[in-house]
């Protein structure tokens, strides 16, 4: 079976001008020529898409410069134009690639640079975690305040420094909470994956400052950053980490945490991105 080269595989190639091929391609595909906010949906958070407002357009990622179909059961490989009430045009994202799939940064990345490149000054990354604080019940939504990269890799190239003093922004957190006033928040780390944390890794990113533990989420917010968005974090706890819960964790009861509490989350989330 042959595959076609992915674009962002070149080491010679531009992923900044990638983005833009890909942000012409949502553009002349769903009609709308400039978004303002994305939303990358990951596990549980689906259902937001369809609350937030009337649908545009539905996009098979593939269709799309850059966008590959996800590796993992339970997300979706779509890209979504909605329309809210207050007239905010949103881009739904619903294709990720993960870091532990091993295609490099850039195209972790890409779905980032392709959402800022169609005008999106704002940028709500969401997830399915592992819980280290043990006041947190599986199904809890909660705010992300900051993270620690463990994955050992940087979606920045050469010498480019960018300042990640509140990364994810207060402002949005404070916006959030209007919704929301019981809403916790914590630090999430990135893990490199695919394997889940050992007890003794989830101790460490406790002892480091860590309360949320999953693989994805780090690496965007970094390029999102550098592409001068404002950024949201919210983690869906689906999961006590491993050594804070008795049982053994798996795919499935991610999954299942995720299901459970969809239609709250989801909700919840689409009030968020209501507000003015």
């Amino acid at each position: 079976m042959s595959h076609e080269p992915h674009p962002l595989d070149d080491p010679a190639a531009d992923p900044f001008e990638i983005a833009a091929q890909a942000a012409a391609d949502i553009a002349r595909l769903t009609g709308v020529e400039r978004h303002d906010i994305a939303l990358t949906l990951g596990s549980g958070w689906g259902q937001a898409a369809d609350l937030i407002g009337e649908t545009i357009a539905t996009l098979d990622a593939t269709e799309v410069t850059g966008f590959s179909r996800p590796a993992l059961e339970g997300h979706g490989g779509t890209l979504r134009s909605i329309l809210t009430a207050r007239g905010s045009h949103v881009l739904v994202i619903g294709a990720r690639t993960h870091f532990y799939e091993g295609h490099g940064t850039r195209r972790v990345v890409h779905s980032v640079r392709t959402a800022a490149a169609t005008g999106a000054r704002t940028m709500v990354l969401t997830n399915g975690a592992g819980g280290i604080r043990q006041t947190w019940k599986p199904g809890q939504p909660v705010l992300i305040s900051d993270h620690i990269n463990l994955t050992g890799a940087s979606p920045l190239e050469g010498a480019t420094f960018v300042d990640l003093t509140d990364l994810y922004s207060t402002r949005l957190r404070d916006v959030a909470r209007r919704v929301d006033a019981s809403l916790d928040e914590g630090v999430y780390c990135q893990f490199r994956g695919p394997q889940y944390e050992t007890p003794a890794e989830v101790q460490m990113a406790k002892i480091i400052g860590g309360h949320i533990v999953g693989m994805s989420t780090a690496l965007e917010a970094i390029a999102a950053r550098q592409a001068g968005m404002e950024i949201l974090g919210m983690s869906l706890i689906t999961n006590m980490a491993a050594g804070i819960q008795a049982t053994p964790l798996s795919h499935a009861e991610v999954i299942e945490a995720g299901t459970a509490a969809a239609p709250r989350i989801s909700a919840l989330l689409a009030e968020i991105v209501g507000q003015p």
